[in-house]
């Protein structure tokens, strides 16, 4: 177990890298075969179609790796994610507002119930599971009263307003590679898009350094100077902005707003971020691993999808992951 714990540790923050490099071999390695026997290999199509399906749960995990880098935990963002796709398509849908009006409103409410969450654990000293739990509550409630309990239809296909086909189907990036080509939505570009941006903020702002710190040790951030309770409403005000822009992409993917949208989308994000190796304890990871851990759940599905598993065991192999991933954190940081 020793020279496990040692490999580990000189593995450091590559760790997740080379389990994702671990998924992609075996998926070369073991490819699955379609009805007609044919391998099906991770190409471009694969990583397109990997990126719109979890575009959604990337963005969430973005702004959930900010959160959790504070110490904190974020469990509303799958009622915030409803809430916003509801909004959203009451705005577009039967206010019939113009579509920057509709996206800037649904993401002001998001990015307000977010800050909501902040205040409640810096400025009101509730512990960040007791105060998120009851904003998931709250939020759920919001979703279903706006709507009467009721989705909204969007008139699904070629009857949906524009923005909901520009969003999630109109492709926004286009490019050949070998003659595969790919073609990315907005959907699909804001997950990269999101991990980039908060990547840049936390690594090299001044804000950035300071959700490190508090995480480290929120008492000495505090003597040092920093403003932590600000500093933790900002982080918990940015989780809800990309848990609203998820919503968006979860509106137009489905062409309608569901109430019930997001649920269980809380755990996909937190799974990503511990996959890609950010502590729970916080203090320790960053933004780019977060993006690794949610390809490595990305691949992982989409391979046992391909592979004909029902979504039970998908999920059930998914909590493998997040045994294994935790217990990998904790064997690489003992000496």
């Amino acid at each position: 177990m020793s020279r496990v714990r040692r490999a580990l540790r000189r593995t450091g923050r590559h760790r997740g890298l080379l389990a994702l490099l671990v998924v992609l071999i075996g998926w070369m390695a073991y490819p699955p075969h379609d009805a007609t026997g044919e391998a099906i290999w991770p190409d471009m199509r694969q990583q397109q179609d990997v990126f719109f399906e979890r575009a959604q749960y990337g963005i969430l995990a973005a702004g959930m790796t900010l959160v959790i880098l504070t110490g904190g935990i974020d469990l509303s963002v799958g009622s915030l994610l409803g809430m916003t796709a509801m909004c959203f398509s009451i705005f577009v849908c039967w206010w019939h507002w113009p579509a920057w009006a509709a996206v800037s409103a649904a993401l002001a409410v998001a990015t307000l119930a977010g800050a909501v969450n902040g205040l409640l654990v810096s400025y009101g000293g509730m512990q960040p599971f007791a105060a998120t739990l009851a904003m998931m509550v709250f939020a759920r409630g919001v979703a279903k009263i706006v709507s009467n309990g009721a989705k909204v239809q969007t008139g699904l296909g070629e009857g949906s307003p524009w923005i909901f086909t520009q969003i999630a189907y109109t492709p926004w990036l286009r490019f050949d590679m070998g003659g595969l080509p790919l073609n990315l939505s907005v959907a699909a570009l804001l997950f990269p898009l999101s991990i980039v941006l908060l990547w840049l903020i936390s690594r090299y702002s001044r804000f950035g350094r300071h959700l490190f710190a508090i995480g480290g040790n929120e008492e000495a951030a505090r003597l040092s100077g920093i403003r932590v309770k600000l500093n933790q409403v900002a982080a918990y005000a940015i989780c809800g902005l990309t848990a609203g822009l998820a919503g968006l992409c979860n509106a137009a993917r489905l062409d309608q707003g569901d109430p019930e949208a997001g649920g269980t989308f809380e755990l996909d994000a937190i799974a990503a971020v511990v996959i890609g190796g950010t502590s729970l304890m916080g203090g320790r990871g960053g933004v780019g691993l977060t993006l690794i851990g949610a390809l490595i759940v990305g691949y992982v599905e989409k391979y046992l999808s391909i592979l004909g598993w029902s979504l039970p065991a998908r999920l059930m192999a998914k909590g493998v992951i997040i045994v294994v991933a935790v217990l990998i954190q904790g064997r690489g940081a003992r000496k």
